[in-house]
């Protein structure tokens, strides 16, 4: 019997007119961009489909933009009576993981994740930090040097991608000096990210403290499908620990490659990626090759996958 995941994406898969096409072909996808528009008091709406790329990649923006995004291309499915049995997304996509399952209401999850991007942005002054991307290197190994390049300042692993793919983060020397030594143990690439911060790391604990005082404003509502978290990749059932996990997840590493074997190994055979991007859906292959894995993103993705799935499900 088919076991199906809801996956998320996170933030850098944002790009102008993202969604807009299902948005066009229906009106419950449209309803959710003008209701994002509504819960934050400015267009939004209008950002993503005709804004321009600074704008957009602009943290506080980016975030309540892939989020409102996801959800408006989630839709469909659920119109086709396509339900999830389990849900997860990266970083980002763990409040929109949150809100498919009921947990968070949409108009909260909305200005929370505006309120979250801006934290985060504010944790840490422009150019202190950086993140970069590990290519080839056993994760033990890149471990080993981000421990000898933090005795010089903060660097750590922040994102367990998937087998060979480690992003790390922290202040700027102390990550050019891990990639020094990633490349010298053999990485066969260590790219530094185009990102606003450094995510995912101790230097985000100040982002999490206010982040936990805007949370305490949030009323929580129970799961009706468990939620898969970044921070220990293990399912989260009760929503009781959903703020403490969300808090921690700012400062902490995404074990994004250790949630998908958790929902490989419980039978979830099938992958549907929702919003913008196909990151997640590479990822998910280079984990498992012969899982099953679709995204929607536009009408073309919609369609194959409603398609697809419905044959698998049947």
């Amino acid at each position: 019997m088919t076991k199906l995941a809801f996956v998320f994406p996170g933030q850098g898969a944002q790009y102008i007119g993202m969604g807009k096409e299902i948005a066009m072909n229906y009106r419950k996808s449209d309803d959710i961009f003008n209701e994002a528009s509504d819960a934050l008091g400015f267009d939004i709406k209008k950002m993503i489909f005709e804004g321009d790329e600074e704008t957009l990649k602009i943290t506080e923006n980016t975030q309540p933009a892939i989020l409102v995004t996801s959800i408006a291309c989630m839709q469909p499915l659920l119109d086709e009576g396509i339900r999830p049995d389990v849900a997860a997304g990266l970083s980002l996509g763990e409040y929109t993981a949150h809100v498919a399952v009921g947990t968070l209401q949409f108009k909260d999850a909305v200005s929370l994740v505006r309120k979250r991007g801006k934290y985060m942005q504010e944790a840490v002054p422009a150019s202190y930090g950086a993140m970069a991307a590990i290519i080839g290197l056993e994760n033990t190994t890149i471990e080993e040097c981000c421990a000898e390049a933090s005795k010089i300042n903060v660097v750590a692993p922040a994102n367990y991608n998937c087998p060979g793919q480690v992003v790390i983060a922290g202040e700027k020397k102390a990550v050019e000096t891990a990639i020094e030594l990633c490349v010298q143990k053999g990485a066969k690439r260590a790219v530094l990210l185009k990102v606003s911060a450094p995510f995912h790391c101790s230097l985000m604990e100040p982002a999490g403290k206010k982040l936990a005082a805007e949370l305490e404003k949030v009323t929580l509502n129970d799961m009706s499908i468990p939620v898969v978290s970044n921070v220990n990749a293990g399912y989260v059932k009760d929503k009781l620990m959903v703020k403490d996990l969300l808090i921690r997840q700012v400062s902490s590493p995404v074990y994004w490659e250790a949630s998908i074997r958790k929902m490989l190994e419980d039978g979830v055979d099938t992958f549907v990626e929702i919003g913008p991007g196909t990151v997640l859906s590479g990822f998910t292959r280079k984990i498992r090759k012969d899982a099953k894995v679709f995204n929607v993103e536009n009408m073309a993705s919609l369609e194959e996958t409603l398609k697809e799935v419905r044959e698998i499900c049947s």
